[in-house]
């Protein structure tokens, strides 16, 4: 099934779902999430999800898929964006962000297909490393007064035996204090901007509504193939 989607894509603490949530609001559009971590059920706090009222709001996919139990892949992924792509009614708009190249790219070359260069050329969130760091910093002291901790031993009590994949998730293993899981966390946004920079063709936006509106108007929307095969 092929649709048109706008795309955001942009490292963790970027600000590109606040900007998502904002155009599609405007635009009374359903929204995909196109991030790993964000798929587990229960996994709210550590991973950033949205709000239950914005995931409502937007009919949004690509959340709440599996347990941290169960393994996912990239195919998972876009097999669950097909089942929920074709709920999307025709005249509603679709926006697709999130922070996991390996999502973006599958969905808009395949994932089985030879893969050809130019990358596929999408908008990505441009935003210096050092207000990454500082934005990770106070999400984090959010994270822990929302009770970050307590949802860790909530699920652990839950899945006493997690996933590969959802192993991998920041600030859910033992001893991931605030110190660590801030290490861990500029890391992981310093790999996806290496990734996009060398896996897409970015389309570099500043970190606003207004900027990515108008990279929308002019370069969007983007045609994506969901498949479930």
């Amino acid at each position: 099934m092929t649709r048109q989607a706008y795309l955001l894509a942009g490292p963790t603490a970027s600000g590109k779902s606040a900007i998502a949530a904002a155009l599609a609001r405007e635009m009374g559009a359903w929204i995909l999430g196109a991030d790993s971590m964000n798929v587990y059920r229960g996994m709210d706090i550590g991973t950033a999800k949205p709000s239950a009222a914005e995931r409502e709001e937007f009919h949004m996919g690509g959340v709440d898929i599996v347990s941290p139990a169960e393994e996912f892949s990239s195919g998972a992924w876009l097999r669950s964006a097909a089942q929920w792509a074709s709920k999307v009614p025709a005249d509603v708009p679709i926006v697709i962000v999130g922070g996991t190249g390996l999502y973006f790219s599958a969905l808009l070359r395949g994932l089985d297909r030879r893969w050809t260069k130019p990358p596929p050329e999408y908008p990505v969130v441009r935003i210096d490393r050092a207000v990454v760091r500082a934005r990770i910093a106070e999400r984090l002291d959010g994270m822990f007064m929302e009770g970050l901790e307590a949802e860790k031993r909530r699920l652990h009590a839950e899945y006493p035996v997690w996933s590969k994949t959802a192993s991998l998730a920041i600030g859910y293993r033992d001893g991931d204090d605030r110190d660590r899981i801030f290490v861990r966390t500029c890391q992981l946004a310093k790999r996806q901007d290496t990734w996009f920079r060398h896996q897409a063709t970015p389309i570099y936006v500043e970190p606003t509504v207004d900027a990515v509106r108008e990279c929308w108007r002019t370069r969007g929307p983007w045609t994506v193939e969901f498949s479930s095969d």
